[in-house]
């Protein structure tokens, strides 16, 4: 009898080791972002007339990198604050949370931009989520009803960027799935079909035109908006267009997790899945699981890494453990693997580095942007993951 006993207080054993681990990288983040909290007032402080709200990075001298609200990064710092309250239930996290989220209510109204799920819903959303406040609620439905303004019917897809219109047309990034989870939510409080609809819509031209044969994605789809066509394929952010760029790749994993999550309809799982495939079964993947910042980069293994899109596909493996339990063991000793690796050797300086979490996240090598630095949506992913994690251990 005594043999069976062995396997479970193995499991135990590491069960209770793993979640030490994972507190551990809370209460790190604690000091980090009380830190993160100082430098960004600081920055606000001695630029009166940026109008700063968070940080997003550093730069090549070490200094902290402020930015408005307007842009696309702006929610995620409010959106830690928040995990950290959800962690720890100390009133001092929430009323941070509640300063830092704010700041951004200006862009519920902002329709200049697809990229409202991640200002808005990162921030306010797990605020409602954590609060119920109420005001919190109509602020997001507001940001979904402004984000559905960019929806173009004859080509069934929400419009992303609207600059270089010299080189696009409507150009469509695989990053526009995240946004998709404001729109679900809003179909859920409201009842408004309109919402799911585009949603839905958004998704399933996704599948049909950002994917590869082998299920790696594009970056960029840019459409004719009155026959809906294709006028080109491209990987702005990644090394050529026929490449595959790691976090475009993390994107495509979590945005389609999260829609099975929201629908039910298997086919999201199923592309989930295949974009995961191309992932782990990929020859250009390291060891440590922390990709290149392009899983055909020239150079590779003498290439940057980039920790947000590990961060980003370890927090969509733990929730994929809970909807595919058919793999959800392989997904979840992938998912520990990854905030293993990230925990060990990619985690900024204690009381250092402007009170960011993670080091070596790769912005866009194309435009040498951000190459080897810290970001924010990589700390907030990171966040996620552990206590995505804790939850499942739990």
């Amino acid at each position: 009898m005594r043999y069976l006993f062995l396997p479970l207080a193995l499991t135990l054993f590491i069960s209770c080791e793993s979640k030490d681990w994972a507190r551990n990288d809370l209460n790190f983040a604690a000091g980090q972002l009380t830190l993160a909290m100082t430098e960004t007032e600081k920055a606000i402080a001695e630029n009166p007339d940026k109008n700063y709200v968070a940080p997003r990075t550093f730069n090549d001298a070490g200094k902290l990198v402020a930015i408005p609200s307007r842009d696309w990064v702006s929610g995620f710092f409010s959106g830690e604050l928040w995990y950290m309250y959800q962690y720890t239930k100390d009133e001092k996290w929430r009323e941070a949370a509640e300063k830092y989220t704010a700041r951004l209510e200006p862009e519920k109204l902002n329709a200049g931009t697809h990229d409202m799920g991640f200002k808005m819903y990162c921030s306010f959303g797990n605020g409602y989520r954590l609060t119920q406040n109420e005001h919190y609620r109509e602020v997001l439905i507001t940001s979904a009803q402004t984000l559905v303004t960019r929806f173009k019917p004859n080509a069934g897809i929400i419009r992303s960027w609207d600059h270089n219109r010299n080189q696009w047309q409507c150009p469509v990034i695989v990053d526009n799935m995240m946004n998709l989870e404001l729109l679900f939510f809003a179909f859920r409080e409201t009842g408004d079909s309109t919402f799911y609809n585009i949603a839905v819509s958004h998704a399933d031209k996704t599948i049909e035109n950002h994917f590869r044969e082998d299920f790696s994605t594009y970056h960029v789809v840019d459409y004719d908006t009155i026959t809906g066509e294709i006028i080109t394929k491209q990987t702005h952010q990644g090394y050529a267009d026929s490449s595959a760029w790691s976090r475009g790749q993390a994107w495509a994993i979590y945005g389609f997790t999260m829609c099975y999550r929201e629908t039910g309809d298997v086919k999201y799982l199923e592309q989930a899945r295949k974009a995961l495939d191309f992932v782990f079964n990929n020859k250009n993947l390291p060891a440590d699981l922390i990709p290149y910042w392009d899983y055909d980069a020239p150079e590779i293994p003498n290439e940057p890494r980039d920790a947000s899109a590990a961060s980003i596909t370890a927090s969509a493996l733990y929730d994929l453990c809970r909807l595919d339990a058919e793999n959800a063991g392989k997904y979840r000793a992938w998912a520990d693997t990854i905030l293993e690796n990230l925990s060990k050797h990619y985690k900024a300086k204690r009381g250092g580095d402007c009170g960011f979490l993670l080091l070596h996240s790769t912005g866009s090598k194309p435009a040498d942007s951000e190459v080897d630095k810290p970001l924010a949506y990589a700390d907030y992913y990171f966040l996620e993951a552990m206590l995505r994690k804790l939850t499942i251990d739990n």
